[in-house]
């Protein structure tokens, strides 16, 4: 059998920052690879169709937001446990994880696009889309429902590997995605004219060949992973599914209470007309150019967190958090300064309409509000993440999902009669919740048990 270079890696030696930006470089380039083919999705469209397009894709993205956070929330759940195991060194328990995570989130893929596919009408009128962009909206969102299939396996293969501590492999993979996404986003959407289901399918095209890339490799690796890949091997495994559950329905219910909470607020948005979904559509996509350095972050630091802990290695913990503080800081701040000084520009790579442009300045002030989040959420998010403290991913949930994002977009955008400023303030000051519960829990020590207890205990 041919096998490729050793999958599992220990980040529980070396300098802190150093593991820290190896393993989350070639997340960061993963994370701007997917920001840049969902980037070239809006700008296409907006380019070819318009303003009714960009609209459209805007909101098929949060319809795509609904069908994903499941997947989202136990793949991440499994990344953390697989990086626990490693660092207990019990790599049985890996394998059962992998099976795990496959027999639970492929069953649930198939239910979910079925739910989805009777109710994606009600949906879309929930979300208030205009009338006018209705018809776009429906065949981008129907075509990203049709491929959750292949969403659902890209993420938890990813998850799989970088649990293992290897994120070079996901990055390999997420680059072939986006030479194909954008190679058929410019075929679908330009020539062949159509519209924005050309650019949803060119991102489930891409995610599909990624994701059987992606098999392959675990596959010519199934002796690493302690997994077979054979049919009756595919089941839920009791050693596993509790830590899993545990960890992983607080995190579906913060990716659900965030997402929910967002749909929320922008369905008041939306009321706006068009422009205004335009304009907060794009505001979006610009903040994942710090999202993605966030997301990598995270990522990287909560397997070094998770495998720290496993190893009783409690001296690393505040290293991690304090440096994926100030790696962050960096693009957040030069971020800040570009959005400041020249926002007509960065509006202007997606839209040349002057009523989208004029209101993109408008957003200024809260763009950077967003962006302080960003650069604060990572940091903590790695720690409670890292330590599998599913009490606190609760809380982070109902507090920034709930009260705050729901509850501050109700309090400035109706009550203070703010307009659509407040909804936008409410949703970006929500933002800020991860990093006062993970400042507390950091600064109280009780992670520090955590390291004396096995997975099954600690989640």
């Amino acid at each position: 059998m041919a096998k490729e270079k050793e999958l599992i890696r220990d980040l529980t030696t070396g300098s802190v920052p150093g593991t820290l930006i190896r393993f989350a470089l070639p997340l960061l380039l993963s994370g701007l690879l997917q920001m840049i083919y969902n980037m070239v999705d809006m700008i296409v469209v907006g380019r070819f169709v318009g303003t009714q397009g960009l609209s459209a894709v805007s909101i098929g993205g949060e319809v795509l937001q609904l069908i994903t956070f499941v997947a989202m929330g136990f793949s991440n759940a499994g990344q953390i446990l697989i990086s626990r195991y490693v660092g207990e060194n019990r790599r049985d328990r890996v394998g059962e994880m992998v099976a795990t995570l496959f027999t639970l989130l492929m069953s649930l893929a198939v239910i979910i696009m079925i739910i989805f596919l009777f109710s994606y009408k009600g949906i879309i009128n929930w979300l208030n889309t205009p009338e006018d962009i209705w018809e776009y909206t429906r065949q981008y969102s129907v075509t990203c429902i049709y491929g959750i299939f292949f969403i659902y396996g890209y993420n938890l293969v990813s998850a799989v590997l970088r649990g293992m501590g290897d994120s070079r492999h996901p990055f390999q993979f997420i680059a072939i995605a986006s030479v194909i996404n954008v190679i058929l986003d410019i075929l679908f959407v330009g020539p062949l004219h159509m519209g924005p289901m050309g650019a949803a399918l060119a991102t489930v095209i891409g995610q599909g060949v990624s994701f059987l890339f992606a098999l392959r490799l675990l596959y010519r690796n199934r002796e690493q992973i302690h997994f077979d890949f054979k049919p009756n091997h595919f089941r839920i495994y009791g050693g596993v599914i509790r830590p899993l559950l545990s960890l992983g329905i607080p995190m579906v219910i913060q990716s659900a209470a965030i997402t929910f909470s967002m749909l929320f607020v922008n369905s008041y948005v939306n009321t706006y007309g068009t422009t205004a979904v335009a304009v907060t559509g794009v505001a979006r996509k610009l903040e994942t150019m710090i999202g993605v350095v966030s997301q990598a972050i995270s990522s990287a630091g909560g397997a070094m967190v998770a495998q720290a802990l496993g190893a009783g290695k409690t001296d690393r913990v505040p290293k991690v958090v304090f440096h994926a503080l100030w790696i962050v800081a960096i693009p957040a701040c030069i971020m800040a300064v570009i959005t400041a000084f020249h926002p007509e520009w960065l509006f202007g790579l997606f839209s040349s309409d002057r009523a989208v442009l004029d209101m993109a300045v408008t957003y200024i002030p809260i763009a950077l509000v967003q962006y302080l989040g960003a650069m604060l959420r990572p940091a903590n998010f790695a720690l409670i993440n890292g330590s599998g403290n599913s009490k606190l991913n609760l809380a982070v949930a109902l507090l920034d999902g709930i009260v705050c994002r729901i509850g501050l977009a109700l309090l400035l955008g109706i009550v203070w009669n703010w307009g659509i400023r407040g909804f936008w303030y409410g949703n970006a000051l929500s933002g800020l919740v991860p990093f006062f519960i993970g400042g507390t829990y950091l600064l109280s020590g009780a992670w520090k048990s955590r390291a004396s207890k096995p997975a099954e205990q600690s989640a």
